[in-house]
């Protein structure tokens, strides 16, 4: 792909964000939640799982504590039994336990709206900051996660996309200068649903997907199929001549 200019990559990136508005008309975060307290723990658990499995949990979570002030007295191992299949269930019940006993002490069981407030709680970064941010207050707030690190990676929508592991605040920095920022969490959610659905880490689904006329990577997984296609015919060929041989 011909080196571009920062104007032509911002045309590509709006024309390739029209094809995602296309392809997912709604966009929402795909975790249940009532409010922005139950949002910001199912957050928290949301971490190397799917949102499946985080809601398949939830609802007798927040059954048994209906509030930080409910859960900031909780037994971790109650909290334990009740989360065990989102994995990581030790490390994740004491943060949803902590960070609920540090909202009633320092914020009177309120969720704070500011990136610094929210980050000063137990087991909360920047991604989960930014999914209260945009989901629950409605303010600007541009998660980004796995997906959106291996989406923009490949569609060069950010300078760190040769690095094995970008700088997920450079993303941020440099995706958000595209968009208007109450487009932020939008975007996010279409760039994650892509990449759950056909923009895979392994195998992307480049023959199926709108994007592909548009994405420096699609030749490049396009001619690595094609080769495993080839390679396949080749041999199943060999070993059909191999059996009349005999």
């Amino acid at each position: 792909m011909a080196r571009e200019t920062k104007a032509q990559r911002h045309e590509r990136m709006r024309e390739q964000y029209i094809r995602l508005i296309e392809l997912y008309p709604v966009a929402q975060c795909s975790l249940h939640h009532r409010n922005e307290w139950e949002l910001l723990v199912a957050t928290v658990m949301s971490a190397q799982t799917t949102d499946e499995r985080v809601n398949s949990v939830t609802p007798e979570l927040f059954d048994r504590y209906p509030d930080a002030q409910a859960l900031a007295q909780a037994q971790l191992w109650d909290v334990e039994n009740i989360i065990r299949p989102v994995g990581f269930y030790h490390m994740k019940a004491l943060h949803i336990i902590e960070l609920s006993q540090a909202l009633v002490e320092r914020f009177d069981g309120v969720v704070p709206h500011t990136m610094d407030e929210l980050t000063t709680l137990p087991g909360v970064g920047r991604k989960t900051a930014n999914v209260v941010l945009g989901d629950a207050f409605h303010l600007p707030g541009f998660p980004v996660d796995t997906h959106v690190k291996r989406v923009t990676s490949r569609l060069r929508w950010h300078t760190q996309w040769r690095k094995t592991n970008p700088d997920p605040v450079e993303i941020e920095k440099q995706v958000t200068a595209e968009f208007p920022p109450e487009w932020w969490a939008d975007v996010s959610h279409r760039l994650i649903f892509f990449g759950r659905n056909i923009c895979h880490a392994r195998n992307p689904e480049c023959e199926i997907c709108p994007l592909r006329e548009s994405c420096p990577a699609a030749p490049q997984f396009l001619a690595q199929k094609a080769e495993k296609e080839a390679r396949k015919k080749y041999a199943a060929q060999r070993k059909a001549l191999k059996g009349h041989q005999r």
